[in-house]
């Protein structure tokens, strides 16, 4: 199990593949961001994006995913998050994208109020398969420390 005193500040790490697929573009649009340039190719033709585009909350879930399953694979003790700031969307995603991600740890601090946890902050930016990136973000974690039992 990875506790609060196992981060290091300046640890780098990269990890995750996610395959766009177009279906799933269009199908997060209808439910979540209904844009015309998100649900049809005729109308994203008419725009900036030239194509069908998937939404950047749909490229925020498709991280989150990513995120989460490396979590797992590496036992992290996590907590949760109190958020994120600075997201950008810094390029389109488009259906047969295929999408990573690397993070680097920022800081870290023992929670004042809280012993049994810590708060760090990551830069996470997500990279297509031509190792362009599309977003990036700085995000809060709050996990565990080590039992002392």
């Amino acid at each position: 199990m990875q506790y609060f005193e196992d981060i290091e500040v300046g640890n780098k790490a990269s990890f995750g593949s996610y395959e766009v697929t177009r279906d799933e573009v269009v199908a997060f649009a209808q439910k979540y961001d209904p844009q015309p340039f998100h649900l049809s190719d005729e109308a994203a033709a008419e725009t900036h994006f030239g194509r069908l585009s998937a939404s950047g909350w749909h490229t925020c879930a498709m991280t989150m995913a990513m995120v989460v399953e490396n979590l797992r694979a590496n036992a992290q003790a996590g907590l949760g998050s109190p958020g994120i700031d600075e997201l950008r969307w810094l390029r389109p995603v488009y259906p047969g994208d295929t999408l990573r991600c690397e993070s680097e740890v920022l800081d870290k601090r023992a929670s004042e109020s809280r012993p049994e946890m810590g708060i760090f902050h990551s830069r996470m930016t997500v990279f297509n398969q031509d190792d362009k990136p599309v977003m990036s973000f700085i995000s809060t974690g709050l996990v565990s420390t080590r039992p002392t039992d």
